[in-house]
């Protein structure tokens, strides 16, 4: 006879299992950022993927030969994001960074002590764009601190040598010289130039630092001086040369978009090269550990929503029966990121001891 309920003797503990029991966050026990993240880590929904993610890149950050990279798109410089960045290069966190040109412009226009402003409801998008205010979501750059940023971009590339092709990360890189040598303060190319960390920016021209380029070379064009020039390919190689290199690599993303997939894809882009190339040039790599906050959902079916278990089908990541390890963070980054990083930080801080 077919059984049609479950008897009291068959069912399981859940310890039988080994299966790991959640524990409710006592906030009287959380002295510390890292004792609230990782209390966080044993409870449920969003907070146990951010307490994971901060497990994960500990962990990345801990392996002495991980070569990690942080991706960043959205406006989080725009949104005072960017000494949080400063602080994962500045301590070790960070091996290379890919981002938007957007986000490094803001974060450029941010460190040489110029001010963004909230959004007043008051002024609606027609007096914001006459007034010289461009409008991020609730937070508005000046149109004067673009004007500023082109004056010393400008001054940025009188130094390219006429014989040199360049490419984003040399520009970050004489950027960053740039603003170390001329200003105070704390910036993410500042301390990328300092922690020789190199920053790459794949669509170089969707951005105010792009743009200023090309009207730096319309100007030079009419004076009938030498062009600059420009080989995004010079980034693609040099990144893959730098994957190349450690047997294992982990990634740290914010959002989405270009910066994200571009910095993913170096993994099969190896794998093809050794295959149609040769072992000399290409290599096997996928990304061990990985960590992505993003609120977008897989099913709207844009990639950043794409799972990291669908990256595995690539050949981007270690599936975890191998060993990789993931976590993916349905969050507001400027919520969910200085959370993780700082609990990090203080775990870092405390093995130092």
């Amino acid at each position: 006879m077919e059984k049609n309920s479950r008897a009291a003797s068959e069912l399981r503990d859940g310890f039988c299992d080994k299966l790991t029991p959640t524990v409710p966050l006592d906030l009287g026990k959380c002295k510390t950022v890292g004792d609230l993240v990782k209390g966080m880590s044993k409870t449920a929904f969003g907070g146990r993927q951010l307490g994971e993610a901060a497990d994960i890149l500990y962990k990345m950050v801990k392996e002495k030969d991980c070569f990690v990279v942080l991706t960043l798109s959205g406006a989080m410089t725009v949104a005072k994001m960017g000494l949080v960045v400063c602080d994962m290069i500045d301590n070790g966190m960070v091996d290379a960074v890919v981002s938007t040109g957007a986000l490094m412009a803001h974060g450029f226009i941010e460190s040489i002590g110029m001010t963004h402003f909230k959004y007043d409801q008051e002024m609606d998008d027609k007096k914001l764009y006459y007034a010289g205010y461009d409008r991020v979501y609730d937070t508005l750059e000046l149109e004067k601190n673009l004007d500023e940023a082109e004056l010393i971009l400008s001054d940025v590339f009188k130094k390219i040598n006429p014989d040199e092709v360049v490419c984003s990360y040399r520009l970050c890189e004489m950027i960053g010289e740039h603003l170390t040598k001329k200003y105070g303060g704390r910036g993410i190319l500042k301390s990328a130039y300092d922690k020789k960390v190199p920053v790459f920016i794949p669509a170089f021209t969707d951005s105010e630092l792009g743009l200023d380029f090309a009207i730096d070379n319309i100007k030079r064009m009419r004076a009938k001086e030498p062009l600059m020039r420009f080989d995004p390919f010079l980034d693609l190689n040099k990144y893959a040369e730098l994957i190349k290199k450690h047997e294992t690599v982990g990634i740290f993303t914010i959002g989405g978009g270009v910066p994200r997939n571009w910095a993913q894809q170096v993994g099969p882009y190896l794998d093809i090269v050794e295959k149609r190339v040769g072992k000399d040039f290409g290599a096997f790599r996928r990304f061990k550990y990985a960590v992505r906050i993003c609120p977008e959902p897989v099913h709207w079916g844009g990639l950043s929503g794409c799972s990291y278990s669908e990256g595995v089908s690539w050949g981007k990541f270690v599936p975890k029966s191998e060993g990789g390890q993931w976590a993916e963070v349905f969050a507001d980054a400027t919520i969910a990121w200085p959370l993780i990083v700082k609990a990090v930080l203080e775990r870092l801080k405390n093995d130092s001891r």
